[in-house]
């Protein structure tokens, strides 16, 4: 993976990894703001999907892609974290040249907070499993943006 975004100014992708689905969330240029960008459907082939998403990092003009980091409650890495230390690791390796970072972040309890969110708001059922996947990304993209902010 690619190291720290710094100081440099843009948006920021916020990526929640699903065995069925990619979650998409997108920070404003700012880095105040993380909005549900949408939802890729797993196609089967790896390799095509994290082309996907560096067509959308490309097309938002991101500068950090931040991917869930699913750890285990008690912080230990199991095999959805070491799958997607995986991913963002060949992800960043798409992403290099382009001097886009991509960054693991602690993603526990993100599904579980869209699942609140959306209830609180309305959506349920059918609908709510149409979002949350995009809502979950945003809520840890949020997470990221906060914890960057200075005290």
């Amino acid at each position: 993976m690619t190291g720290d975004r710094g100081s440099r100014p843009g948006r920021a992708i916020g990526v929640d990894l699903g065995a069925r689905r990619i979650g998409i969330a997108v920070s404003d240029s700012a880095g105040t703001l993380a909005t549900p960008r949408g939802t890729l459907v797993r196609t089967g082939d790896p390799a095509r999907d994290r082309r996907a998403l560096v067509e959308l990092v490309v097309e938002e003009e991101a500068v950090v892609v931040v991917v869930g980091h699913p750890l285990s409650l008690d912080g230990t890495r199991g095999p959805a974290a070491r799958a997607a230390e995986s991913e963002a690791e060949a992800l960043g390796a798409l992403l290099a040249g382009r001097g886009v970072a991509v960054e693991l972040f602690d993603e526990r309890l993100t599904t579980v907070s869209a699942h609140q969110a959306l209830t609180a708001g309305g959506t349920k059922g059918r609908n709510q499993r149409a979002v949350v996947d995009q809502t979950a990304a945003a809520v840890l993209l949020m997470a990221w943006l906060d914890g960057r902010r200075p005290s």
